[in-house]
C-alpha cells in the first residue's frame, strides 16, 4: 500500500506540472497572437518600456549629480570654513575679542561691548539679546591643540550669573573644551561653542540657534529661568 501512494503521489505532482507547464505555455501563445494581429500595440509596449527605461536613467543621473554637487559643496564650505579659522587663530586675543562683538552685533545683540582686560570678573563682553536678555561672554584665544581646562569655566560659572546676573552666558573657544570643563558647562547651562561650533556661528548661523548647544553639540541643557537682577535699595 505505501509504495502505490507514493506512485499515485508522483503521477499527481507529473500531472499538475504538465496542466501548469500548458496553461503558461497558452497564455502566452495568447498575448504573441494578440500582438501579431495588433502590431501597433507591440510598438505602444516598446515605446513604453522605451520611455521607462530612459526616465529611469535620467532620474539616477540626476540623483548621482544631486550627490555630487552636495559633496562638493560640503567640502568647498569645509575648506572655506578652515581658511576662514585660519585667519582666525591669526589675530590677538584682543583682535579676537572685538571680532566675537561684531559677530554678536550681526546677529541683532544690542549694548555690546568689550570690557576685558584687568578686573573683569571673567566676563570679556557684556550685551544684550536680541529679546533683551542679559548677555555675557568669556573668550578664549587658543591654540587648535589646546583644550579649555575646568579651571577657566569655574571662573565663569562662578561670575557669569552671581556677579554679572546673566541670562545667557556663553563661552567661546578656539579649541576644544576638556571633559571637566565641558561637563561644568552642561551642569550649569553655560553656552559653551567650541572650535566647530564657533566655526558654524563665523559662517553665518545665527547665535540664537546655537544657544541649546553644549560644547560638543551633542547635548540640550535643561532652560536656565530666567534670573531677577537685585532690586537696588531705595
Amino acid at each position: 500500500m505505501p509504495k502505490r501512494k507514493v506512485r499515485r503521489t508522483k503521477a499527481r505532482r507529473q500531472r499538475e506540472l504538465r496542466q501548469r507547464t500548458g496553461i503558461a505555455a497558452a497564455g502566452i501563445a495568447a498575448v504573441l497572437f494578440v500582438l501579431w494581429q495588433s502590431p501597433w500595440l507591440l510598438l505602444g509596449i516598446a515605446g513604453a518600456g522605451t520611455v521607462g527605461i530612459a526616465a529611469w536613467l535620467l532620474w539616477k543621473a540626476h540623483k548621482r549629480e544631486r550627490a555630487g554637487d552636495r559633496t562638493w559643496r560640503e567640502q568647498d564650505r569645509r575648506m572655506e570654513l578652515e581658511r576662514s579659522m585660519t585667519t582666525i587663530d591669526a589675530m590677538t586675543w584682543q583682535d579676537f575679542e572685538h571680532y566675537v562683538t561684531e559677530l554678536c552685533r550681526r546677529d541683532g545683540c544690542t549694548n555690546v561691548a568689550v570690557v576685558g582686560g584687568s578686573g573683569d570678573l571673567a566676563a570679556d563682553i557684556l550685551g544684550n539679546m536680541p529679546d533683551g536678555r542679559r548677555l555675557v561672554v568669556q573668550v578664549k584665544h587658543y591654540a587648535p591643540h589646546r583644550t579649555v581646562p575646568s579651571g577657566d569655566m569655574q571662573k565663569f560659572v562662578g561670575m557669569a550669573f552671581n556677579e554679572h546676573h546673566a541670562d545667557v552666558a556663553l563661552f567661546v573657544a578656539t579649541c576644544e573644551y576638556g571633559k571637566a570643563a565641558r561637563d561644568l558647562a552642561i551642569k550649569h547651562q553655560i553656552v559653551a561653542l567650541n572650535r566647530n561650533l564657533f566655526g558654524s556661528w563665523n559662517s553665518g548661523a545665527p547665535l540664537e540657534s546655537l544657544l541649546s548647544l553644549s560644547g560638543t553639540g551633542g547635548g540640550v541643557p535643561r532652560r536656565r529661568s530666567a534670573r531677577r537682577r537685585p532690586e537696588k535699595a531705595s
